[in-house]
């Protein structure tokens, strides 16, 4: 069985406005690998153990066509948690208080539902403002004792043929390439390619501790618990035309070339920065990680 080829948009769940409509979930439970996979103790990287990438994000994706999405995406994601198997497994302390994924091939957390309006209906939640994600993410893990999977999936079908994904992924064992590199991977198996086109590695020994924190970490510290955070959205529109002129702007001078991405962040951390008011000559920084070409394989970092 084949998924059909679908338009998807990704938003940012960042809110709890309900809409006019309700969701009934008909069944929950753990996906499993599809066949036996590595066990063991994976060791994370100094930048999965900051305190900060702590939480889950959560995003919800639209597609406007898929019937039976439900059944076709439960088997894909059981055979792409075959090469994905450390995302089946769960976090844990090492004896030095430092986290772990052990490979136990528990599972992720997958949520059947159904709505009972169309996606026109609600605009194809092209709204953020308004998206119920209480009904579109996966409200709990049931029988994983204590331990909540690192991947949790609910999807909604709705009467035009349509549904939605909710997911919420662990940050610590996933940054937004990560999950996206996933679920590229449940799409190609749903379409009905054997295996995925890009083959995970696992290199979180790419970035080691340096000399002077490795004695730190040799001290039992217990990491902090799990963060529910709440933000608060807001859409902030620029314009090509505004990015254009930064991008002039810097160039003339500094003689010098700069991405779109550079020049929406350095405007955005301007004004921020103005708007903190912080004292005069107050160091700051902005900190983003970004994607390193590397040898064949990619990693699930």
């Amino acid at each position: 069985m084949k998924l059909y080829s679908s338009t998807c948009s990704l938003f940012l769940i960042i809110n709890h406005m309900p809409m006019a409509f309700s969701v009934i979930r008909s069944s929950r439970g753990l996906i499993r690998p599809l066949e036996q996979t590595p066990s063991g103790i994976l060791d994370l990287s100094v930048i999965d153990r900051l305190p900060v990438l702590r939480c889950n994000a959560r995003t919800l994706h639209v597609f406007r066509h898929g019937p039976e999405a439900a059944q076709v995406i439960r088997e894909a994601l059981s055979k792409a948690l075959v090469p994905y198997y450390p995302l089946a497994g769960w976090l844990k302390e090492s004896s030095q208080g430092q986290l772990q994924i052990e490979c136990s091939a528990q599972g992720v957390l997958f949520v059947e539902a159904s709505a009972d309006c169309t996606l026109d209906t609600v605009s194809y939640f092209d709204n953020v403002m308004s998206i119920p994600n209480d009904d579109l993410l996966p409200d709990y893990a049931p029988g994983t004792e204590g331990t909540e999977p690192l991947v949790q999936m609910q999807v909604t079908q709705f009467e035009c043929g349509g549904f939605v994904i909710g997911l919420i992924f662990c940050h610590t064992i996933c940054d937004g390439l990560g999950a996206a590199q996933f679920l590229n991977a449940v799409g190609e198996i749903a379409r009905g390619l054997e295996h995925p086109s890009t083959t995970p590695v696992w290199c979180r020994d790419f970035s080691p501790l340096p000399p002077q924190q490795e004695k730190m970490n040799t001290l039992p510290v217990l990491p902090p618990p799990m963060p529910n955070y709440r933000l608060q959205h807001a859409n902030i529109d620029i314009s090509l035309d505004q990015i254009k002129q930064a991008k002039t702007e810097f160039h003339d001078s500094t003689g010098q070339m700069c991405s779109t991405f550079e020049a929406v962040a350095a405007t955005f951390w301007k004004f921020r920065t103005l708007a903190v008011n912080f004292e005069p000559n107050t160091e700051v920084k902005l900190v983003f990680f970004r994607k390193l070409s590397s040898a064949p394989g990619t990693s699930i970092a």
